[in-house]
């Protein structure tokens, strides 16, 4: 039970007589009104209010709030965002590049706005004043956004506030414009093998014609490829620190999986630990702090070290591009082989929950809403997948026993009188008899061109009559 004490009076008993209600040393000094309650821990807390009836208020809801199990602690929320956003940030993320990214976000675009106030005064008026101040691409704001729902996400489970914010309806979260994919064509992947140094080359057709991805490719070793079951088995990636360090880790989601490989790349693999045979890489073990492991890796630099992705893609790949005539943007980076090896298989027939399964989506959905275009040419097939269904329906039926007239929409029939038709609007003579033949049942029209539409019903003479 929450209890309200009177901080400037206290009582007085003395022997022989009643209780005296005496000014206390505090009279007159802060906030009157005490209110003590124990949390759903058992502690004692305190709050002190100018008014009785705010802390007779209080008391209530504490009290309601401690029978329904939502109590919150009052002082819990008073926490500033920056100190629980690193309290969430040390807990959260297993790698450190994940760690340092968020990290980035949060020092660069939320704590300026945000990090100075208290957890339970951010308000959805604060995350709508704080999103009119990011500028960078909407797919950069969702990001961010996110990051900071899920730090108020947190603090609601750990009962510092009572709702999150950035759930609340007036809060718009960010959506990402509508970009559509558009794969490479099959010429501009070969000017950029072409245009490859030598010894990188194999990056290529490993790409698109297995969709790993380019850290996958990095760590590739001789022993994941079965060249007898046409098989590679992906084992592990190759990852930099903040610091620029390579280690090794398990492949995106952390899930080893095998992808079929076509005859035609185990033809080229071959050819390329040939010419350049396969060199053994030491790197740390799934964390840059774990104990060494060495595997031999097929694609190594001429220093027999295992690739360095800021260095191929600055000093090796942009080049490769601009020699190709290829764009050196972010689009254009060695995830395009990975666009085109998902749309040669959707275009070639293959099940959307199949290449999900091999680009390793956890939702065929989102392969979907990412792929779900397909090559130029697909087009044409469309129209020959239509045509061959269309041929199975039946002919477009025609008028028995007569002909159309085109002009003017008229039936003609020959098989007894029938009321003609002609089309909206027509009010042109009859026709005469296109067989010309005598005693015919055709009905007589009379021949009024100039009729009003409007006063079509009070013209009894224009309704057709019948020679019996």
């Amino acid at each position: 039970m929450a209890s309200i004490d009177d901080a400037w009076y206290v009582q007085r008993r003395t022997p022989g007589s009643a209780a005296r209600r005496e000014r206390s040393n505090r009279y007159g000094q802060g906030r009157r009104w005490v209110l003590r309650w124990r949390d759903a821990d058992g502690r004692h807390r305190k709050r002190s209010f100018e008014l009785k009836t705010d802390a007779e208020r209080e008391a209530a809801r504490i009290e309601t709030d401690l029978a329904r199990g939502t109590y919150i602690d009052p002082r819990a929320g008073e926490i500033s965002f920056r100190d629980y956003a690193q309290q969430w940030l040390a807990g959260q993320y297993a790698d450190p590049n994940t760690t340092y990214l968020v990290s980035s976000r949060l020092r660069l675009h939320v704590l300026p706005v945000l990090g100075h106030l208290a957890m339970q005064v951010i308000t959805p008026s604060h995350i709508r004043s704080w999103q009119r101040t990011l500028t960078m691409s909407r797919a950069y704001q969702r990001t961010i956004f996110a990051n900071v729902s899920q730090i108020f996400t947190a603090a609601v489970a750990d009962d510092f506030i009572g709702k999150n914010p950035c759930s609340n309806r007036t809060v718009r979260k960010p959506t990402a414009d509508p970009r559509r994919i558009l794969p490479w064509t099959p010429e501009q992947v070969a000017a950029v093998h072409s245009a490859l140094p030598a010894r990188y080359t194999i990056l290529v057709p490993l790409a698109v014609g297995t969709g790993l991805r380019q850290g996958e490719i990095f760590a590739l070793s001789p022993d994941d490829v079965d060249m007898r079951r046409g098989i590679v088995t992906v084992r592990r990636q190759i990852k930099l620190t903040p610091g620029n360090q390579p280690y090794f880790a398990l492949p995106k989601s952390r899930k080893v999986r095998t992808v079929p490989v076509p005859n035609s790349v185990a033809e080229r693999l071959r050819a390329h630990l040939e010419r350049y045979p396969a060199r053994p890489v030491t790197l740390p073990s799934d964390g840059p702090d774990s104990a060494p492991v060495t595997v031999t890796l097929l694609l190594t630099t001429r220093e027999s070290r295992a690739v360095n992705r800021h260095y191929f893609n600055a000093r090796i790949w942009k080049p490769a591009l601009v020699a190709a005539g290829i764009p050196p943007v972010r689009e254009n980076g060695c995830h395009a082989l990975r666009h085109y090896y998902a749309s040669v298989l959707l275009d070639g027939g293959e099940s959307i929950r199949t290449v999900s399964e091999r680009l390793v989506h956890a939702d065929p959905g989102f392969t979907l809403r990412t792929y779900t275009h397909l090559l130029p040419h697909s087009e044409t097939r469309t129209r020959a997948i239509i045509d061959g269904a269309m041929q199975t329906l039946p002919a477009t039926p025609r008028p028995r026993g007569g002909r159309v007239d085109q002009e003017s929409a008229t039936v003609f029939r020959t098989d007894g009188p029938v009321r003609a038709r002609r089309s909206p609007g027509h009010f042109g003579p009859q026709p005469e008899d296109p067989q010309g033949s005598a005693g015919a049942h055709v009905p007589r029209m009379c021949h009024e061109p100039d009729i009003d539409l409007r006063t079509r019903r009070s013209a009894g003479s224009c309704r057709p009559s019948y020679d019996v």
